[in-house]
């Protein structure tokens, strides 16, 4: 394609001088298939085609018009990467099956929680359907922060070109400068529907993050990645479905139970972001070593190593508060888990082992934080929290287990976490000392009646 004999290349370096093979390789990048148009008869002697291709240039740079990233870009590309290597529509069969394993799921639940299941109608999803459901909540999250990206590296790309300001192209309706000015919002749109599509491929539902990206509560599972993941095991995948259902709905009954929840994470979150910024050494760098005509080494280089190593207090305290409340609600799933399977399954011992190890390894949902928001779920949190509700369930029960979900007061901080058999120690005598208190006070109100 860097033949100055095609038709394509002769258009582009009319349009954009010596930038040409790299204006080819960003719109190659940007969803032009330059390969296709260049393939056409007639497109040099062709009038009409010639303003066809130059009225899909034109389509590109307005696209980004006016935005920070490109939300529509972000859009198709996490429908692009989630439907890498097919991802069929759900049969009447699949939801079927998945709708019966969720029904076992929550009759098991039921023994082992009094948290009631939602009332919504479970969904069994495409990722596709997956994707469009979960996408605004990704735009809530990750937006604060790939907006600051994008920022940045506008200012990078602007600062890199040299020269006066260039016009729109006589006769073409191109501006060169405003195909460049779209080149930040686009690679920052790319980054998230990248992000958005990988996890879409891996995630059996709509908690696997442990935290809710729906707005309502409501069960969800993900046939396909289901049973990919069950093709790696040697265990059953009907063992493998009811075990995952267990999991999604377990967490949607806590978030039903706990409506502050959600909020709080999500709250947490944003503030965390909020208080990102961006290591502009380490960006200029990656827009160097990466090349600013192409978007998508560009998406890559921003993965990793764009943010300020350090933080300040109050994103230190947020940051810990998060990493607590997620290994919190992450403990809590464990440990009713695998009470609520333990009868049923024989291979839940492995089951959970097995989750644990893919947190531990850094899965989607770590992968995902990590790269969009500089944020890391401990895994030894997440032990020391399954420990932790084990210990009250065994002292207090299943009811004064999961009383502790009725206000965030009630919650250990992330310094409890740490030394959890003390804090377990101190709910429970605070428990016996009330009972206490409120039996003198009857026999008190007794002698004065």
């Amino acid at each position: 394609m860097s033949d100055e004999s095609t038709p394509w290349m002769r258009l582009l370096r009319e349009l954009f001088g010596d930038d040409a093979e790299a204006a080819l390789e960003e719109l190659t990048r940007m969803g032009m298939d330059p390969d296709a148009l260049a393939a056409q008869a007639g497109l040099s002697a062709s009038p009409a085609m010639m303003e066809h291709v130059l009225s899909q240039i034109r389509g590109l740079i307005a696209q980004s018009s006016g935005e920070d990233v490109n939300w529509g870009l972000a859009h198709d590309v996490a429908r692009g990467v989630a439907s890498q290597g097919g991802d069929p529509s759900v049969s009447a069969a699949q939801a079927s099956v998945h709708r019966a394993a969720i029904s076992r799921a929550e009759l098991w639940l039921d023994a082992v929680t009094d948290f009631d299941p939602t009332r919504l109608e479970p969904r069994v999803w495409s990722r596709a359907e997956w994707v469009e459901a979960t996408l605004p909540t990704w735009r809530t999250l990750a937006g604060p922060v790939a907006v600051s990206v994008s920022h940045a590296l506008g200012g990078l790309l602007e600062d890199a070109v040299e020269g006066p300001e260039i016009g729109a192209e006589p006769g073409t309706g191109v501006d060169p400068g405003a195909l460049l000015r779209s080149v930040s919002p686009t690679v920052c749109g790319m980054h998230l529907g990248q992000a958005a599509g990988e996890m879409a491929r891996e995630a059996f539902g709509a908690t696997d993050l442990g935290v809710p990206l729906l707005a309502e509560p409501r069960v969800v599972m993900v046939p396909t990645a289901i049973t990919e993941f069950a093709s790696g095991l040697d265990i059953e995948e009907d063992a493998v479905r009811v075990f995952l259902a267990l999991r999604e709905a377990a967490h949607v009954r806590l978030f039903a139970a706990a409506p502050w929840l959600p909020g709080q994470l999500h709250t947490l979150i944003e503030r965390y972001a909020q208080g990102i910024t961006i290591d502009l050494d380490a960006l200029e760098d990656a827009v160097r070593d990466a090349g600013m005509g192409d978007p998508a080494r560009l998406q890559k280089a921003l993965n990793r190593g764009i943010f300020q190593s350090h933080h300040s207090d109050e994103q230190k305290a947020t940051l810990e508060s998060i990493e607590s409340l997620l290994a919190l609600v992450e403990g809590w799933v464990d440990d009713v888990t695998m009470r609520a399977a333990a009868p049923h399954l024989p291979d839940v011992g492995a089951l959970r082992e097995m989750m644990r190890r893919r947190r531990a390894a850094g899965g989607p949902a770590e992968d995902t934080f990590a790269n969009l928001l500089d944020l890391e779920l401990r895994p030894r949190r997440m032990r020391d929290a399954s420990a932790m509700w084990a210990a009250l369930h065994a002292r207090l029960g299943s009811e004064g287990r999961d009383e502790v979900w009725s206000h965030p007061d009630l919650l250990p901080t992330a310094e409890d976490l740490g030394a959890w058999q003390t804090w377990v120690e101190g709910y429970v005598s605070r428990g016996e000392k009330d009972d206490v208190d409120r039996e003198l006070e009857r026999l008190l109100g007794s002698e004065d009646a």
